[in-house]
């Protein structure tokens, strides 16, 4: 697959993370202001099942992942599952910060963590990030506990960009591990700020439905 391609792919990867469905599927279908009714403003599917309830929380979930898998999917088809080219990176990047930017909203994006699992889906089966990914949520929500959700976030994503960007190279796929990295490193950052003016106990009820 040619670089103007792999270019195109990219954009369109990021405009489609710039689609917020967790507050314009609320808004429309169900005339809520998801980011109005939440404490931490976030159009993320956590904040739709906490306010619209499942089944409109599941079909922004799906979409959210959605717009993170298709783009990376097609263009890995397309390109044979060429792993090794330099694109791949900001491939993956993409839709991860469309959403965390939403460049067609004067409001703010969402966290990404369902974007960034559908992008990690989008590799499969070339690539097994997506099952490292959670395993760690797991690992960090029973056996090993971290409160509250966004410092399970924020340990999650710092130890998972690490261990893609080690394992990248004993696979010679560097261009994942870095795609991982700036993954984890907008997840992280759009976590750090926004509950720091909010108590423990408003995080944990606001996540308690994931």
């Amino acid at each position: 697959m040619s670089r103007g391609m792999w270019m195109l792919f990219t954009l369109i990867g990021f405009a489609m993370g710039g689609i917020m469905y967790g507050r314009i599927l609320p808004e429309k279908l169900a005339h809520k202001d998801v980011c109005a009714l939440s404490p931490d403003h976030n159009p993320g599917a956590a904040n739709v099942f906490t306010y619209c309830g499942w089944k409109m929380g599941l079909l922004c979930l799906a979409l959210d992942m959605g717009k993170g898998f298709l783009p990376v999917f097609i263009a890995c088809r397309l390109s044979g599952g060429d792993f090794t080219n330099p694109m791949i990176a900001p491939l993956m990047l993409a839709p991860v910060l469309g959403h965390a930017l939403a460049p067609f909203s004067r409001k703010k994006g969402g966290k990404a963590i369902a974007c960034a699992f559908g992008v990690l889906l989008g590799l499969l089966p070339g690539s097994a990030a997506v099952f490292i990914l959670a395993f760690l949520y797991i690992l960090f929500s029973t056996l090993v506990k971290i409160k509250p959700h966004r410092r399970r976030s924020i340990v999650t994503f710092s130890l998972f960009g690490a261990i893609a960007l080690v394992g990248s190279f004993f696979k010679a796929r560097f261009p994942v591990g870095l795609g991982c990295v700036l993954i984890s490193a907008v997840v992280v950052i759009k976590h750090l700020p926004r509950f720091e003016q909010q108590p423990v106990e408003e995080q944990e009820k606001l996540h308690s439905t994931l």
